[in-house]
């Protein structure tokens, strides 16, 4: 293992059995390896993390810093970057090839991080789930958001819940186990659903020491209350 993340493309979902035979719902991911191409270190860049390039594409989908960059580095165009941590005692190097079987383990907590499904502008009974005004012939409202705050400041605060844009937003799903690993056709399954829609490019990242901690105390809280 050399570093703590990868990137991966969001296929569909489906079912599997596990060994008692209980059916499984989870997600496809198909993560093809990625190169290193660049490696930050403490002393240049203050921090320690290498840079991965993802999935191949054509030097003309790239703007000239990029095609420099990466140029530099000696990988063919790639057409996604992403900076992850390197794993404590690890040792990678420019060109290195990571592939899913590198970081991760079957029944292992991760963290998927990807945009949700885009929703378009929608009112705040589907986006917050406001249960609306009385649906009488005298009410003049029905599903509006009603006052827009306080009359002495004339302004709307930030953060008031109104109408708007819903979904296509950055989502860190957690609490995510990875079910199988197929390193030949470099396909991971993890049990549940991640965000965005299918096609959808995602992080798949191992889980935090304070987030291992956060989902411990959660499953100890549910378990008390059974």
């Amino acid at each position: 293992m050399s570093v703590k993340g990868i990137l991966g493309r969001k296929v569909g979902m489906t079912q599997i059995f596990d060994d008692e035979g209980r059916v499984v719902p989870v997600t496809v991911i198909a993560v093809e390896p990625c190169v290193i191409s660049q490696v930050k270190t403490v002393d240049n860049d203050g921090y320690s993390a290498a840079q991965l390039a993802f999935e191949e594409c054509n030097v003309n989908r790239l703007n000239r810093p990029e095609q420099g960059h990466l140029a530099s580095a000696g990988v063919q165009p790639r057409r996604f970057l992403k900076e992850y941590d390197i794993q404590d005692g690890a040792s990678v190097s420019v060109g290195d090839t990571i592939s899913v079987g590198d970081i991760f383990t079957t029944d292992e907590k991760i963290v998927v991080v990807g945009v949700s499904k885009g929703k378009g502008f929608a009112g705040v009974v589907k986006r917050y789930h406001f249960h609306g005004g009385d649906m009488t012939h005298g009410s003049m409202i029905h599903r509006k958001p009603m006052s827009g705050g306080a009359t002495d400041a004339a302004r709307t605060f930030k953060g008031s819940r109104k109408p708007g844009r819903m979904g296509n937003e950055q989502v860190s799903q957690q609490g995510l186990r990875v079910v199988r690993i197929d390193a030949e056709k470099n396909i991971l399954l993890v049990k549940g659903a991640v965000p965005g829609a299918n096609g959808g490019v995602v992080s798949i990242e191992k889980v935090r020491r304070s987030e291992k901690v956060r989902i411990r105390q959660e499953t100890q809280r549910s378990s008390k209350k059974k």
